[in-house]
């Protein structure tokens, strides 16, 4: 309310400064006869234009500033979302570590028994405090290749499945948040060479 009874002082301010003008200028020689009472209606709308372009930069000012705020917004929270990412490209080799001494651990004597499930409970505990911070294993095995979340590391040919299919999973890969951090190594199937 106070604006806009601002606004229409500051008119009447200009207008009152137009008249003052005009009438000097037509008490002067060489003023058209006329001019002093058109000048009142142009003033006006000249201000209504300054004033309709005014709310128009205050309309696009408001709007970039909401931009620039939804934008720092949004970096704030990706920054916080992905802040555990060089974090865990870190801690995936041990993972990796303790997911190879059970391969070459497994189908041994009764002597290593305890041993294994020692690093079967460590490996557990890891993963699941991988999970908690949204850190997911990407293990492909059996599912059609995806160059978005997997690396070939080679190819064979296989008529046991479709062309295109991972076979094998090498190292699994790992996710933040649905980003992938690691790509999955991968042996992917192809169609058999025809032969002669």
């Amino acid at each position: 309310m106070a604006e806009s009874e601002q606004k229409k002082s500051d008119m009447e301010d200009a207008l009152a400064a137009e008249r003052s003008a005009a009438e000097a200028g037509a008490d002067s020689p060489g003023a058209a006869p006329g001019d002093s009472e058109s000048t009142p209606e142009e003033l006006m709308a000249k201000l209504e234009d300054d004033l309709n372009a005014a709310r128009d930069a205050a309309l696009r000012a408001h709007a970039d500033a909401q931009n620039i705020k939804r934008r720092a917004e949004q970096d704030v929270e990706k920054a916080r979302k992905f802040a555990l990412e060089s974090f865990s490209r870190e801690l995936l080799p041990v993972v990796d570590n303790l997911e190879r001494t059970l391969a070459v651990t497994a189908g041994h004597d009764e002597t290593v028994k305890p041993i294994i499930e020692g690093v079967e409970l460590t490996l557990k505990s890891f993963t699941d405090a991988l999970r908690k911070f949204n850190i997911e294993p990407v293990d492909p095995e059996g599912e059609p290749f995806d160059p978005q979340l997997h690396q070939a590391m080679s190819m064979v040919e296989n008529a046991d499945v479709e062309p295109n299919t991972v076979i094998a999973v090498m190292q699994k890969g790992y996710t933040l948040n649905s980003r992938l951090v690691r790509p999955a190594m991968v042996m992917v199937s192809k169609a058999p060479t025809a032969q002669e």
